[in-house]
């Protein structure tokens, strides 16, 4: 959506730009956008794409096109240059105009429904050895927010993710079970199926490192004792069995995926998320070695002695890169030509693919995205790689091998469990029954732990502090959650339908109103920047700094009480358009706003 005010601004410049030196710009030319806060001005017309037409510098061009829209414009009041930018104040016409739009539009800053090329992005993606993590917690935050941030700029998201369901990573869990598990499976023990997978993947590890040890202490290299140790020897001949098709271990790696998928679903339900559509590298990777074998019959790939299959990427910077092992099997580099090859065979509409990867796999991607080139595939260059920062703790890297993890199950209901505390203390859910005092919980707990996730942008890494999400002040869910319900409550006790208030076009607005309205007018903008970068922190940060500032609104100004009817009907006009604006961002983060609290 480009509202009223920045479509008749966009309209203006074009205008009065042609009358004032005589040439016309392109839409693509003009660009507008929220006034930085150390300067004066409401919205910036940034105009260094202007200064060639202009046929002057940019101060100059913007000195001249500054004079003449406060000329020609009633509703722009005042303007200043700096350096190429001109900043325009506006009327407080124009912000009412503003307030009306915002109040009659409850998708307020979201774009109309495929107006957008289709986008894929890929999150989550987890391997089925073991259950889901903190880690996986941040990647499957912020690629559902990036997807539901791009559907609020108008394009059609499909969202998928690649079950690593297959690999020597999978027969670990397998193996281990074999030899330790005596038979048992959920239904026996009760415990969720990812769970005891991966219980057994910790297992196999302990056991492996304890025949690496026996053997150095033979006098065995550490190489050589890893080589010769019996249990892993064992996961790599069952890697080989499962890909000749050997009905036994096939038999067994789907009964096990399978209590893995049920712990999968329970907890993504527990979390918020959705997919569209599922990819299983069991399917893709042979996709992938037709594709390898073919790169290697046209001289795109070469082979070793040992039969393995590479790409030398060193004119390119990189380095040669294994694509196929010696005995025939698969690496994850296999199944990844397959998946994005397939992906846009399956969607014929794609634009691009979006994958959602911890930066630990930067390297991976370029290799990837490079290789699809070199196969001479056609949307080689529509693939991102949406990189992110680990989630880290304070006694240092989680490793799922060890065990040392912060589970995602455990961690939910630590959130709901703090927030069911919090507000039994503070005795304002009283009179709530109880399927309310547990939704209010699961809203709190799971936002709180949400926000705190996604506030910082993806590429930087964070340490984890669930006491600190989970505050009432400062930059939380919970803070930007209380302050939404104050202003349902103010419209409540109103007694007001926001869509029907009217005030005049001249009342007048102070400065704290007009950080309101211009935090409410810069919503649209905001939503797209988001979407262009693949980054909700830029959608966190504007909802906190917008009811950050109605906090401070609230404790200086009366609203309902205000004993000016134009000047009330625009305080809660202003109090309708914070709540709409805030709820449809926090929407975008996952987060949902509770009525009362």
């Amino acid at each position: 959506m480009i509202h009223v005010l920045d479509s008749r601004l966009h309209d203006a410049v074009l205008d009065t730009f042609e009358a004032t030196f005589g040439k016309r710009p392109s839409d693509a030319q003009i660009q507008i956008q929220s006034t930085r806060a150390e300067f004066e001005g409401d919205r910036t017309v940034v105009v260094f794409p202007l200064a060639g037409l202009a046929g002057a510098p940019p101060h100059v061009a913007a000195e001249k096109l500054g004079e003449a829209l406060v000329a020609s414009q009633d509703w722009i009041s005042a303007y200043s240059v700096v350096k190429g930018f001109l900043n325009l104040t506006l009327t407080d016409a124009s912000w009412s105009e503003t307030l009306r739009e915002a109040l009659a539009s409850p998708a307020w800053g979201f774009a109309t429904p495929g107006s957008q090329p289709q986008v894929m992005v890929e999150y989550s993606s987890p391997n089925t050895n073991k259950p889901l993590h903190l880690g996986h917690l941040r990647n499957n935050f912020l690629g559902y927010s990036v997807s539901r941030i791009l559907e609020a700029a108008g394009h059609d998201v499909v969202k998928v993710q690649i079950i690593n369901d297959r690999g020597i990573h999978i027969c670990k869990s397998m193996v281990a079970w074999q030899k330790l598990g005596n038979g048992e499976t959920p239904a026996t023990t009760g415990e969720k199926g990812d769970k005891l997978v991966g219980r057994y993947y910790v297992a196999f590890d302990k056991a492996f490192k304890a025949e690496v040890a026996e053997g150095v202490a033979r006098g065995l290299e550490p190489k050589e004792a890893e080589s010769a140790s019996p249990i892993m020897q064992e996961a790599r001949a069952m890697l080989q069995r499962w890909e000749d098709g050997d009905t036994e271990v096939v038999e067994l790696w789907k009964t096990m995926n399978g209590w893995v998928y049920d712990g999968f679903n329970a907890t993504y339900n527990d979390m918020g998320v959705r997919f569209d559509k599922l990819y299983y590298e069991s399917d893709t990777y042979l996709l992938g070695k037709k594709h390898v074998e073919d790169g290697l019959s046209r001289g795109i790939f070469f082979q070793k002695e040992d039969g393995s299959i590479w790409v030398d990427l060193t004119d390119d910077g990189l380095d040669e890169k294994l694509l196929l092992r010696g005995d025939g099997t698969a690496v994850y580099m296999t199944q990844d030509i397959g998946t994005a090859i397939l992906r846009f065979d399956d969607f014929a509409g794609l634009d691009r693919q979006v994958y959602t990867v911890g930066n630990e796999q930067e390297y991976h991607f370029k290799v990837l995205f490079l290789i699809l080139k070199k196969l001479g595939f056609a949307q080689a260059d529509k693939n991102h790689h949406l990189s992110y920062g680990m989630v880290e703790l304070p006694e240092g890297k989680m490793k799922s091998r060890e065990g040392t993890v912060v589970d995602a199950d455990d961690l939910l209901l630590e959130m709901r469990t703090t927030a069911r505390a919090i507000s039994d203390e503070l005795g304002k859910v009283d009179d709530f029954a109880e399927v309310e005092k547990a939704l209010l919980a699961r809203q709190v707990g799971h936002g709180a732990l949400k926000y705190f996730l996604l506030k910082v942008a993806p590429a930087k890494s964070m340490m984890f502090d669930p006491k600190s999400s989970i505050d009432f002040f400062g930059n939380t869910a919970p803070f930007i959650q209380f302050n939404v319900v104050r202003c349902k409550s103010i419209l409540r006790s109103a007694e007001v339908d926001a869509s029907t208030l009217t005030w005049s076009n001249d009342t007048t607005l102070d400065d704290a109103e007009r950080t309101l309205a211009a935090g409410v007018l810069a919503f649209p903008s905001v939503v797209r920047e988001a979407a262009a970068t693949y980054d909700p922190s830029v959608v966190a940060n504007h909802c906190y700094d917008l009811i950050k500032a109605f906090s401070s609104f609230y404790q200086d100004h009366p609203i309902a009480k205000e004993e000016n009817a134009d000047v009330r009907n625009l305080r809660l006009a202003l109090c309708a358009a914070v709540s709409t604006t805030v709820s449809n961002g926090m929407s975008l983060l996952g987060i949902d706003m509770p009525e009362r609290m």
